[in-house]
């Protein structure tokens, strides 16, 4: 008996050695990329492929030391454009989430909603930008009427399948104890759709912040990011453009990289955090 408890401890230690090193691998090799990726750049083999002037595609140190002196300048831009991204996407993921639910408990009425969300999303950004033009004057409502249609649909469609795909026969154990409709949806349905919410939110997080890059690019605003990136490129201060669109990328990375510590902990229990 002390034998089997023995080689099963060793197997566990031998499965957790594996996942490390496999966990670490999927680390350093993107690290090993970018770095490659970044030292190409720099050694200016990029302009000599596409025949770029450094003064067209700036190279990362002096991107880096432009942003180090205009640091300040560019935080604030970023805050401007981060509270709308994010304002949006809440407010859209609640929307979705709430048509989801209501297709999901009403299916005659809820499901046209899920039509009609999955027809706003072939919108494209640059036409929602400008019907928001239109019907807001403030270029923050503009910024979040935009990010919110562009997060509805992802919430809504990835909810949906969380709240309706279930495991075999377990509705039918919550009907054979009585289970009224809220029970089912609280104990069943709702903790069966976590991981769903939480891939709707890895990919709400990146589009949100690209609609909101875009809105401001054609709004009426006078800061944010977008703005930033139009106002430099237009006046050829690349290395300014580049500033903004690193800042933007770095922003982007870290919000996802929060969601998926926030996603570890919430839902533990899952397959997939194991």
């Amino acid at each position: 008996m002390r034998s089997n408890q023995n080689v099963i401890n060793n197997q566990s230690v031998i499965s957790s050695g594996f996942d490390r090193g496999a966990h670490l691998k999927s680390i350093l090799w993107p690290l090993l990329f970018g770095a490659a990726f970044l030292v190409v750049w720099q050694a200016g083999i990029f302009h000599q492929l596409l025949d770029l002037k450094p003064f067209q595609l700036p190279v990362p140190l002096q991107i880096l030391e432009t942003l180090q002196k205009n640091l300040t300048k560019t935080l604030l831009d970023a805050k401007v454009t981060l509270s709308g991204a994010l304002i949006g996407m809440l407010l859209g993921s609640l929307l979705g989430f709430g048509i989801a639910a209501l297709a999901t408990c009403l299916p005659k009425w809820g499901y046209g909603g899920m039509v009609i969300v999955s027809a706003f999303n072939a919108v494209p950004i640059v036409a929602l930008s400008a019907i928001m033009n239109c019907w807001f004057t403030d270029g923050m409502y503009q910024k979040i009427g935009v990010v919110t249609i562009v997060c509805m649909a992802a919430m809504a469609i990835n909810a949906y399948s969380g709240l309706n795909n279930l495991k075999p026969y377990s509705l039918d154990l919550m009907h054979t104890v009585a289970a009224s409709p809220f029970t089912i949806f609280r104990k069943l349905r709702f903790p069966n759709c976590l991981p769903y919410i939480f891939t709707a939110s890895k990919i709400n997080i990146a589009a949100a912040i690209i609609a909101a890059i875009i809105s401001e690019y054609f709004a009426t605003s006078t800061s944010g990011l977008g703005f930033g990136i139009k106002d430099h490129l237009r006046k050829a201060e690349m290395a300014m453009g580049w500033s903004y669109i690193v800042v933007a990328s770095l922003a982007g990375v870290l919000f996802y990289c929060i969601i998926i510590l926030v996603e570890r902990k919430a839902i533990k229990w899952h397959a997939s955090q194991r």
